[in-house]
């Protein structure tokens, strides 16, 4: 006789094996190597739409594989910001220069829509690099966003995620307008004063990991809520899908470095298994506590709570 059904509890991730160095570098790099990863997919496509050859734009694919590598450095990896703009003359330059061999093919439809996504993940890339320059010199600084802003740069992330999956899914924000192929989001970021929010500054990152590790690990069709409130004494986020869900007894050790659940393995993706411990290292940096709960085939949701510094340690 199967006995009454009882609901997932929410668990506290209170500790998790300690990192070298080298691993936490990895770990604060972890969006820089997503959208690495995702230019390099560009690059790929772009040689076999002009010439069938995945290597064709040797100098662009040479350039990522060695600022990922470099990731692993803590000292390398921070001159990331400074090679940028260089790093990405060599690559529009060797892209203009292929397309101008081989001009045949350069009307191709999905050839367009890959260098037109280059310039966007470059841009990408820029952004990304300014960010981690910022917190070169402190750490941990909390920084005031206008939450206007703060909600504009969150749906030009969700605008870059449907970008990059090239027609497969949609998102959209009115659920009466959701078709199958398409996902729900839900989003709302609500302060004290209804004006700023503050957090730290590593922090937009593990709100964009979380929010891609939904998408990843939702099919198509799914909802994803996503919830950022700020009161006078702390900083609450909230993500919840209608995904995979992680097996029971994996939800204390899938935040651990490089670690997925044993349900997802053969599911493809940018990263490296990083965002949940990215999330719960920065969480704890900052004094913040970390949820999951989560039900295999209904979906997780990951909940953080941060402490607020005093008025005089954000800025």
């Amino acid at each position: 006789m199967v006995g009454p059904y009882s609901p997932p509890m929410e668990i506290e991730i209170t500790d998790i094996p300690s990192l070298q160095p080298g691993e936490i570098s990895l770990v604060e790099m972890h969006s820089l190597l997503n959208v690495l990863n995702v230019l390099q997919g560009e690059l790929i496509l772009i040689g076999l739409h002009l010439a069938d050859d995945a290597d064709l734009l040797r100098q662009g694919l040479a350039i990522c594989n060695r600022v990922k590598a470099s990731f692993t450095d803590p000292v390398v990896a921070q001159q990331f910001a400074a090679r940028l703009p260089s790093d990405a003359h060599i690559v529009l330059t060797e892209i203009a220069q292929a397309t101008a061999r081989h001009s045949g093919r350069a009307d191709d439809p999905e050839l367009q829509e890959s260098l037109a996504n280059i310039r966007s993940v470059i841009h990408i890339l820029e952004v990304r690099a300014q960010e981690t320059k910022a917190r070169t010199g402190e750490p941990g600084r909390w920084i005031e966003y206008a939450l206007d802003e703060l909600h504009e740069d969150f749906l030009d992330v969700f605008a870059a995620i449907e970008k990059n999956s090239k027609g497969r899914y949609h998102i959209i924000y009115n659920l009466a307008r959701q078709l199958p192929t398409d996902y729900y989001v839900g989003f709302a970021i609500e302060s004290a004063n209804a004006r700023t929010v503050a957090m730290p500054l590593f922090f937009k990152d593990v709100m964009r990991d979380l929010i891609a590790n939904a998408r990843k690990y939702t099919a198509p069709g799914g909802t994803i809520n996503v919830g950022l409130h700020e009161t006078e004494t702390e900083l609450r986020f909230v993500v919840q899908d209608t995904g995979r869900g992680i097996p029971p007894d994996e939800i204390q050790t899938v935040v651990h470095f490089g670690r997925r659940g044993s349900n997802v393995q053969q599911v493809r993706t940018m990263g490296g298994g990083y965002g949940l411990t990215k999330a719960f290292i920065i969480t704890k940096r900052f004094g913040g506590r970390f949820w999951i709960k989560s039900e295999l085939g209904v979906g997780t949701r990951i909940t953080i709570i941060i402490p607020r510094p005093a008025p005089a340690t954000a800025s």
